[in-house]
């Protein structure tokens, strides 16, 4: 069976779209709301994010930590942002493959903003059955598609949640 290389969930926010991009295009931030990322360190002096920008995201699941190098590949305020993974290592990213791409889309809906997120898997060149074991191996037993739809929900959960708190 062929393996799911894309996957997304929506959830609406309580805030104008600017204000949720400005929010979710931020990479030093991202550990705020995702399950995995602890942040991510901004190569170059801009903090606003514009297409070509490159930044280095740390990340932990269990005991395992792993540093990302990511360039920002979308960057419409108000409308949508995308990052792709093409580097991969434990302190520093020292493998460079494309790995997955990142993507949010920001909609105005009454009452608030829509937002999707959405993780596409670009590990094309990977046979089914190699990615489905490493996929396995490094989650617990699930695929990298079942595995990030329950990290796509905590992060856009605790995105609302963080944006529509009163110290927001």
């Amino acid at each position: 069976m062929p393996r799911t290389l894309s996957v997304s969930d929506s959830i609406v926010v309580h805030a104008a779209p600017q204000e949720v991009y400005a929010r979710l295009s931020d990479p030093t931030a991202m550990g705020r709301w995702s399950p995995e990322n602890l942040g991510a360190r901004v190569r170059g002096g801009r903090r606003e994010a514009y297409v070509g920008m490159v930044f280095d995201g740390r990340n932990q699941r269990g005991a395992m930590r792993w540093t990302t190098r990511c360039t920002v590949t979308a960057a419409d305020p108000g409308r949508r942002f995308a990052f792709r993974v093409h580097a991969i290592g434990a302190r520093r990213p020292l493998l460079r493959a494309p790995i997955a791409t990142w993507e949010y889309r920001f909609e105005a809906v009454e009452g608030g903003t829509r937002v999707t997120e959405t993780w596409t898997d670009d590990r094309r060149a990977w046979p089914d059955a190699v990615a489905g074991a490493f996929d396995r191996l490094v989650t617990r037993g699930h695929t990298f598609a079942e595995f990030q739809r329950l990290n796509i929900r905590a992060t856009l959960e605790r995105l609302k949640a963080v944006l529509e708190s009163p110290d927001a």
